[in-house]
């Protein structure tokens, strides 16, 4: 898609003729709709919607929309976001020993697969400081201990608005990030296995090796206060055999991290994520 587009993501109470409310908002700006997505959550009594239409004959400018439509917004008692194709995000991706959520997440950038900006990498270790040296990214060493997490989450936020950075991905960043860190910055998404919480702790894999486990999964999901407890946007399962080792389950748990985190960061980029409540709806 070459043409400009704007993309409306909107959650608002249920009622009659809102999609023909919506879609008339836009054509009577000449705005062509290219992708028109709906659900009703029945049980919230909640409509969410993804529209999105070309810009090249729409006669509201950028800085028109957002004004000419808060007041059909807020008669909808909606909560809504506005969106730009020709807006590149810039991603921090933040890890700790482990690369390879990291490298998957480089080469779907430099393919296109992944439409954004990767300018900083922070890291707890310098492990992985050559793969940034690599690939010309800004790499910064952040240590963190239990006495200096404030001072050293104050140093985080302030890199974060240095490199305008528009997400955080915590490619297997293996520290916990503080209620005050996600108020101020909330855009964060995270990767973890499936054997939370049944195998906390060192060596999960060895534990559910021993357990007999058959499936291995991974979540991506957003970051809340509560531990590993954000709003999904991303799960797959992979099978275990009985003819599996350690290092199989190892090597399988590791593919399906970095697919489940490249899907969750490619539909956030996209727009395509509403989250409600601890709840999302990916319009994928």
């Amino acid at each position: 898609m070459t043409s400009p587009t704007a993309t409306l993501l909107i959650a608002c109470p249920d009622r009659k003729g809102l999609v023909a409310l919506l879609a008339n908002f836009i054509a009577s700006h000449n705005g062509n709709i290219i992708h028109a997505d709906h659900h009703t959550d029945f049980t919230a009594g909640l409509f969410l919607s993804r529209l999105e239409w070309q810009l090249d004959d729409f006669d509201l400018t950028t800085e028109q929309i957002t004004p000419a439509f808060s007041e059909i917004a807020k008669d909808l008692e909606a909560n809504w976001q506005l969106h730009f194709s020709h807006k590149i995000r810039r991603i921090a991706i933040w890890v700790s020993r482990q690369d390879h959520c990291l490298l998957d997440l480089i080469w779907r950038q430099r393919s296109q697969e992944i439409r954004g900006e990767i300018p900083l990498i922070i890291s707890n270790h310098q492990n992985l400081k050559p793969i940034a040296e690599q690939y010309g990214i800004d790499f910064e060493y952040i240590p963190i201990t239990k006495d200096n997490k404030a001072i050293q989450e104050a140093q985080q936020l302030e890199l974060l608005k240095k490199y305008q950075i528009d997400l955080v991905v915590l490619a297997k960043y293996m520290q916990i990030l503080s209620q005050d860190f996600i108020i101020k910055f909330p855009n964060v998404i995270n990767i973890h296995h499936s054997f939370l919480p049944a195998f906390v702790g060192a060596n999960p894999y060895e534990r559910a090796y021993e357990r007999g486990v058959k499936i291995i999964g991974a979540t991506a999901h957003y970051v809340t206060p509560d531990l590993d407890a954000g709003p999904i946007i991303e799960q797959d399962v992979v099978r275990v055999s009985h003819r599996d080792e350690v290092s199989d389950l190892v090597r399988k748990g590791k593919d399906l991290e970095r697919v489940v985190l490249a899907r969750a960061v490619r539909y956030h980029l996209q727009n395509r994520v509403l989250v409600y409540g601890n709840r999302t709806v990916v319009f994928a």
